[in-house]
């Protein structure tokens, strides 16, 4: 019996995927949990009635029927510390818990995915109400029960716009589909899911703005061997595995990116591999700095073990300038060699080196840089070293394409010039401040996951005061000179 609701009683917000959890979960369950159609009800957007009427006659039916049966009693949406929130009306805590116990079935489970909402990562519900908390004190009639809630008494359960649906239910069916098959023997017990479903939680959770949420599992068993949930048959007509590449957290949609989230399968998940609906699906892996797209068709009665190399590749800088993923902004240090012809009172060419931070936000990408550089020149009698520091901030606007992407930048900064001589007369050094303004194009090529070389034409513009050697004279203006720089990026 699976029931979902996506509203709840004043002043709960309404929920976004309740009910779709509860879709799934019935889908789920019917094809990997063995259930029959016949044996399936599913209940989305009824009252306490509706749910308190439905499952007393399931009870009915399954004391009639004798022999070893299974009763499993699913839930999403809103609840408090007495009772569910099923639209405007209420179910009693209590009144749930007996239905549950007091059903003739051998085994009972109970999954409660109880939860309030808000933004991105919904908090389920209005008013900061801890969830409740489902406690077994008494004996259990029959084999054994198990409770499983999204939650602890103490905490929020919470649900994203990313997998479109809730945490706890998405690692649930995800460990159902085989992600928690940790021993790879096709079948995934009780256990084994809850355990699954637990880690996941956790750490999808630890992301979130509203903190960790721990789900619970309470069981009272006698006599009985763990419940084996879901039976992953590589032989199945109708359904296919996928084998997913270690190191990468994987979320797969239905069909396309716009489709349904189907399952997901942590960086660190020992098992693999997923036992899916024969169709096309939309992968999309993330690595430490690089997000892997595209899509794979998985034939009926077939094994699709996912190549990385046949994907697309996007690096979170361009992630960012496009306005995908959580991300807002993607750092980055780069490091250059740079030269720069002579200034129009300078015949020397200076040759140095720039360090910076380049900080890729949405519209604009920013570097604040150091750079140096040392050049000389030489006359009869004469030769000058010229030292030249630079403090400098860079915004860019980029282009992604394909194969590389293009930049157009413009440079403010300051820079400091000291020149010494070396002569048999008298020729006192001389350190003078600049301002500078540099406009620049530039080119980027990805070389890996985290790092990138780069290129870089500029035309520098620097604005001191400058004194004639011959007449002594000084005048402040402008100079001109090209730059060029040559370096590589490694992302943070």
């Amino acid at each position: 019996m699976v029931v979902g609701n996506d509203l709840g009683q004043p002043p709960d917000a309404a929920l976004s995927y309740a009910e779709t959890d509860a879709a799934r979960m019935a889908e789920v369950l019917q094809e990997v949990g063995g259930v029959r159609p016949e044996n399936l009800i599913a209940l989305r957007g009824q009252d306490a009635a509706t749910v308190r009427r439905t499952m007393i006659a399931v009870n009915d039916r399954i004391r009639a029927a004798g022999g070893q049966t299974v009763l499993i009693v699913y839930y999403s949406g809103h609840a408090d510390a007495a009772a569910l929130h099923l639209g405007q009306s209420g179910l009693e805590l209590a009144e749930l818990e007996q239905l549950v116990r007091g059903s003739a079935a051998r085994f009972r489970l109970l999954i409660v995915d109880a939860c309030r909402s808000g933004a991105l990562t919904r908090v389920k519900g209005g008013a900061p109400v801890p969830p409740f908390e489902i406690r077994i004190d008494e004996r259990i009639a029959g084999e054994g029960a198990v409770f499983l809630t999204s939650s602890s008494a103490s905490e929020d359960s919470q649900e994203s716009d990313e997998i479109k649906g809730s945490f706890f239910s998405h690692a649930l069916i995800s460990a159902l589909l085989g992600a928690a098959d940790e021993n790879g023997d096709g079948k995934v017990t009780l256990d084994e899911a809850y355990r699954y479903a637990y880690e996941a939680t956790l750490r999808a959770s630890s992301r979130t703005l509203f903190g960790l949420q721990h789900p619970t599992f309470q069981y009272e068993l006698r006599g009985q061997g763990d419940l084996v949930l879901a039976t992953l048959n590589l032989n199945a007509p109708s359904r296919a595995q996928v084998e997913l590449p270690p190191g990468r957290a994987w979320l797969l949609f239905q069909n396309s990116q716009e489709g349904a989230v189907v399952a997901e399968v942590g960086a660190h998940d020992r098992s693999r591999r997923l036992s899916l609906r024969a169709g096309r699906y939309f992968l999309r892996g993330r690595g430490p700095e690089v997000l892997l797209e595209g899509s794979v068709d998985a034939p009926a009665g077939g094994v699709v073990a996912i190549d990385e190399g046949l994907l697309q590749r996007t690096a979170y800088a361009r992630l960012v300038r496009k306005g995908g993923g959580a991300a807002s902004a993607v750092s980055s240090v780069e490091a250059s060699g740079r030269l720069r012809s002579a200034l129009l009172n300078d015949a020397g060419v200076c040759a140095g080196a720039a360090v910076g931070v380049s900080i890729a936000l949405r519209a604009l990408t920013l570097t604040p840089r150091l750079g140096y550089c040392r050049g000389g020149s030489s006359a009869p009698g004469i030769a000058a070293t010229l030292d030249e520091g630079d403090l400098e901030l860079a915004l860019a606007h980029v282009w992604d394409l394909r194969v590389v992407s293009l930049e157009v930048s413009v440079t403010a900064g300051g820079s400091l010039f000291a020149q010494r001589f070396r002569t048999s007369g008298v020729a006192p050094r001389r350190t003078t401040a600049a301002l500078q303004l540099t406009p620049a194009v530039g080119a980027t090529r990805e070389l890996g996951e985290q790092s990138y070389l780069f290129v870089q034409l500029s035309g520098a513009t620097f604005l001191f005061r400058s004194t004639d050697s011959a007449t002594g004279r000084t005048s402040f203006g402008p100079s001109f000179a090209l730059r060029t720089a040559l370096g590589v990026g490694l992302r943070l």
